[in-house]
């Protein structure tokens, strides 16, 4: 095989592997283990307020810590037999969910909308917008990926945009920005 059949064939495998088209075990064993690596990755630049806050990068590094309390209070309530339950499977299932739900959402279900510039397209998935907080509503995210409101249309519930609006109302929220508020996309198209 010549140079470009094997980057073509990279590629290949690269954009199965982000769209999920491998089988569901490998695309499973992939997402929990597997390390994307590209040759001229995006550039994303946080303001230097959040990149240099104290808080955020507390947070980031002692997220799996932060499931102490839970645990504490868990066995408080119902001793040993509560952790596994309340702690493990409880982070398992959504680890385990929010791949699922990936999965799906770059396959199959309804679209409103083309991104003519990306590779890889996205879909709804209604039935899991409740527990996602809206998250499920993925084909409005990859239309507008800055926006913190996915929920766009009647009767997409979006429980995240809700709870953002609220700490917008206290002032633990500023600047939420939603597709009316972002610049037009371009290759953005309708179906």
């Amino acid at each position: 095989m010549d140079t470009g059949q094997t980057s073509w064939t990279k590629s290949f495998r690269v954009l199965t592997r982000l769209s999920n088209r491998a089988g569901v075990w490998t695309d499973y064993a992939w997402n929990l283990h597997g390390r994307l690596v590209l040759a001229s990755p995006p550039c994303v630049v946080l303001p230097e307020r959040i990149a240099s806050d104290r808080f955020y990068r507390f947070l980031e590094r002692t997220w799996m810590l932060q499931q102490l309390p839970v645990a504490i209070v868990l066995f408080a309530l119902g001793g040993w037999s509560w952790l596994p339950w309340g702690s493990c499977a409880r982070v398992c299932v959504s680890v385990t969910g929010h791949w699922y739900v990936g999965r799906l959402a770059h396959r199959t279900g309804p679209q409103r909308w083309l991104v003519e510039t990306s590779g890889i397209q996205a879909h709804d998935v209604p039935w899991a917008a409740i527990s996602t907080m809206g998250e499920a509503w993925h084909n409005n995210h990859h239309a507008w990926p800055g926006s913190t409101k996915l929920g766009l249309y009647p009767g997409q519930a979006d429980w995240g945009f809700a709870f953002i609006r609220l700490l917008e109302r206290l002032g633990l929220a500023w600047d939420v920005r939603t597709p009316d508020t972002l610049p037009e996309r371009a290759g953005l198209v309708g179906v």
